[in-house]
């Protein structure tokens, strides 16, 4: 079977009704003359899947003012690896890793297909053994609850890249430099997590406030803002050494990591905007990033 019989197959397979037109950007290997922007989205509470707010409402915003992807690869903070995988399955599974939620959002579903095809192809562009193929993951809260909002169809082909937690942020930021040449072949990047994240600390009463924080979050998020505006990037490397509220934000870096990815992605000509930014609960941020 050659390539072209074997993508073939894999589409129809998925079930996607995408035709082949819309990806002959993997067949003859061109890239197309526009770059994909990337994002960094602060995903919240997986409620946010189905709940109208600010948030969504600027996910939402966003996906209509970018070209729609060929395909979309998202960073979760919610799958964490020993080394660096991709998902390669057609069909993924939609994942609810959480408790505690109403039935409804357990009966979520995002049917977005798979790429194979896509995911090798990625594989192809990391140095020897540094990306593996996952048959097993599918989509977790982190992606598919920001994609429900943003592309309510699942009509854009959808992969997962884990997070090697054994690795500091600047491993993440620099692997991320081997995904630069998908964003001229339309594809999406996404990182998704949350740049303050403390969740030993929320107030809980204060989860409805549309913007609440405490006094070292509010300290945090302003020093995030500020380095990556300021395109001081590496900054972040040693993210304990910028002091105590950086600290307090990243107890874990689960949901910084992603970040990193995000910027490692940006070029030095490309315009950042911020949205989304405001602190909740006392200690998280929603304050979400778009370049390009």
């Amino acid at each position: 079977m050659d390539r072209k019989q074997f993508l073939q197959t894999t589409i129809m397979g998925s079930g996607a009704i995408l035709g082949l037109s819309s990806l002959s950007w993997l067949l003859d290997g061109k890239e197309t003359d526009s770059t994909m922007p990337v994002l960094f989205i602060g995903h919240g509470s997986p409620m946010n899947a189905l709940e109208s707010n600010i948030y969504t409402q600027n996910w939402k915003k966003i996906a209509g003012e970018i070209e729609k992807p060929k395909a979309i690869i998202c960073v979760s903070a919610h799958w964490l690896t020993k080394g660096t995988f991709i998902t390669a399955v057609e069909n993924p599974l939609t994942i609810h890793d959480f408790g505690g939620f109403p039935d409804e959002l357990f009966a979520t579903q995002y049917p977005a297909p798979g790429l194979p095809e896509l995911a090798k192809e990625t594989q192809a562009l990391f140095p020897n053994d540094l990306l593996h193929l996952d048959m097993e993951w599918g989509l977790d809260h982190g992606t598919w609850s920001i994609l429900k909002q943003m592309y309510p169809l699942a009509d854009v082909p959808v992969l997962q890249l884990s997070i090697d937690y054994n690795q500091p942020a600047s491993y993440h930021f620099e692997l991320a430099q081997y995904l630069q040449k998908l964003r001229k072949k339309g594809v999406l990047i996404i990182g998704s997590g949350n740049m303050v994240h403390n969740l030993g600390m929320v107030a809980w009463d204060k989860l409805n406030q549309e913007s609440y924080g405490y006094d070292w979050a509010i300290e945090a998020n302003s020093l995030f803002k500020k380095h990556i505006l300021d395109r001081n990037f590496k900054a972040f490397f040693d993210y304990k050494a910028l002091g105590k509220s950086m600290q307090l934000s990243i107890p874990t870096p689960d949901h910084f990591y992603p970040l990193m990815y995000v910027l490692g992605l940006i070029g030095a000509q490309e315009e950042i905007t911020l949205f989304n930014d405001y602190t909740m609960g006392g200690s998280l941020s929603m304050t979400s990033v778009k370049a390009g």
